[in-house]
């Protein structure tokens, strides 16, 4: 198991006593505002289990299949997360209707409180080493993972604020308010996440600095060619795929022409050695004139 997968199955452990933690404080309380909390925190562990799964999937080797390899499933996990989150959504905008209709009272012991505030530190410190570790790893479904952890941080301490206005005014109907508020918050992160996910799906291109650092690498190490064009790059979960034309002089040998592929592939490997690198090696007379000028 690798690390990636280890920071995985550590979110699943997590997310279980976050969710123990969340539960207790709603039933000590009542609030409907903490039942959304620990909603979300449903959601979490439903959420860790399909990133543990995906990243152990996406590490799986290319086979007959699957000959450009499995890193796609973390894109799944992530689509999968964020709508889990939609569905929590719904159910907690559900509860706060009820509350709406049937106000009660809520009794917010001190320690069902501090339960929530424990769960919360839980999930910001575990949520920002997701993010850490998700991003040195280019990893979408830990990276998803954290955001929706820090966006249930977030929910957490409006919930405790609001529940703090209800002590302090009396108004019992702020409760099942600041429920809907977190739902609200829950559902914009889940629509966030899928449209995120779904572009890794549709190969989306590589952000414009990493193509800009692949193009200046090409030009530093494409001595003997004349330029490259057709640029294409697009992102599969750790993976990126990079191809272009290589123009090289018409009477170039065919082992001179691969040793400057070579040197540009271990140049761009060096760089980032999550890429997949094609490169379709053309005549002068295919010259362009536009693209990528060798230095």
């Amino acid at each position: 198991m690798d690390r990636v997968a280890k920071i995985a199955l550590g979110s699943i452990v997590v997310g279980l006593v976050v969710l123990a933690l969340k539960t207790a404080a709603w039933l000590l309380t009542g609030s409907v505002a903490l039942f959304s909390d620990a909603a979300e925190s449903v959601v979490n562990v439903a959420a860790a289990v399909a990133a543990f799964v995906a990243v152990r999937l996406s590490a799986t080797p290319p086979d007959r299949n699957h000959p450009y390899g499995h890193h796609k499933a973390e894109y799944v996990s992530a689509v999968i997360e964020g709508a889990l989150i939609i569905i929590a959504a719904a159910a907690i905008i559900n509860e706060a209707w009820g509350a709406f209709r049937n106000p009660r009272e809520v009794d917010l012991t001190p320690i069902g409180v501090g339960a929530n505030l424990a769960a919360t530190a839980i999930n910001a410190a575990w949520g920002l080493l997701l993010l850490n570790r998700g991003r040195a790893s280019r990893s979408p479904a830990l990276i998803a993972d954290g955001k929706h952890l820090m966006a249930d941080v977030v929910s957490s301490v409006g919930v405790l604020a609001g529940l703090g206005a209800v002590v302090a005014t009396g108004f019992v109907w702020l409760d099942p308010a600041i429920a809907a508020l977190v739902a609200v918050n829950v559902l914009w992160s889940g629509v966030q996440l899928v449209r995120a996910s779904v572009g890794g799906l549709m190969d989306e291109a590589a952000p414009a600095e990493t193509l800009d650092r692949i193009k200046a690498t090409i030009a530093r190490n494409a001595d003997g060619a004349i330029e490259a064009h057709d640029l294409r790059t697009r992102h599969a979960g750790r993976l990126t795929f990079v191809d272009f034309h290589l123009v090289v002089a018409g009477d170039m040998h065919v082992s001179a022409a691969h040793d400057i592929c070579d040197r540009i592939e271990r140049a761009l490997q060096a760089e980032d050695g999550e890429i997949v690198v094609t490169i379709h090696v053309e005549p002068e007379e295919k010259a362009k004139h536009a693209g990528i000028v060798v230095l």
